[in-house]
């Protein structure tokens, strides 16, 4: 092979490099905005669903700081209601008015459900164990490690009870951290892949008291 062919050979593999990369960026931007999309309209079927007076409440959140809302005592070892929406199921809506984020959440998790919302890992709001995962789209945990001790949290299931938390801790746990993740007696954890998939950032959050 000559110079002059390696350096061709080289600039086509280089164009083809830059090409790929330019459509890959241009495919996550077109999934984020699907993300977003997929969001307000499960939220347009969803809210209806809830009583109307929390769902009052929920859309006058605007800001970080959250009104007060009575949180309706519920059976420890009880399973959450559900509600079915485009044949997925989901237990209730997340709010996180810090990021100026409210989410629909499913009732159980794989890849496929979290393209389209984020999902019950493990646990329940009435066992006090609750581990919501979610995709790292902008639209939906993608900025969770902006969130800071402090911020609010709140969640809503299906009934309209309604359930306060407040984030303690942002932390970065090893991809394969199954056990760390879903231990440590937190009342509710929020955590997503980082893009690189190697690592989840993880937020842990205490319920407020009543």
């Amino acid at each position: 092979m000559t110079k002059k062919t390696l350096s061709v050979l080289l600039i086509v593999i280089g164009c083809l490099l830059i090409a790929s990369a330019g459509g890959l960026l241009i495919y996550n931007f077109w999934d984020d905005d699907r993300a977003e999309e997929s969001v307000h309209e499960i939220l347009e079927k969803l809210d209806p669903i809830i009583p109307e007076s929390v769902d009052e409440v929920s859309s006058a959140v605007t800001d970080a700081s959250l009104p007060d809302v009575d949180t309706p005592s519920a059976d420890p070892d009880g399973e959450m209601p559900t509600a079915e929406i485009e044949g997925y199921r989901y237990i209730g809506k997340l709010e996180i008015p810090a990021l100026g984020l409210t989410l629909p959440v499913m009732d159980r998790w794989d890849y496929v459900r979290m393209k389209v919302a984020p999902c019950r890992y493990r646990g329940t709001v009435y066992s006090g164990d609750l581990v919501i995962c979610g995709h790292n789209y902008t639209s939906h945990f993608g900025r969770l490690k902006n969130l800071q001790p402090g911020d609010a949290v709140r969640f809503t299931d299906m009934e309209g009870s309604v359930f306060r938390y407040t984030v303690k801790q942002v932390e970065s746990l090893d991809g394969g951290a199954v056990e760390e993740m879903i231990s440590g007696g937190w009342d509710l954890t929020l955590f997503t892949c980082t893009t690189s998939g190697v690592a989840r950032v993880t937020v842990r959050c205490s319920a407020d008291e009543e």
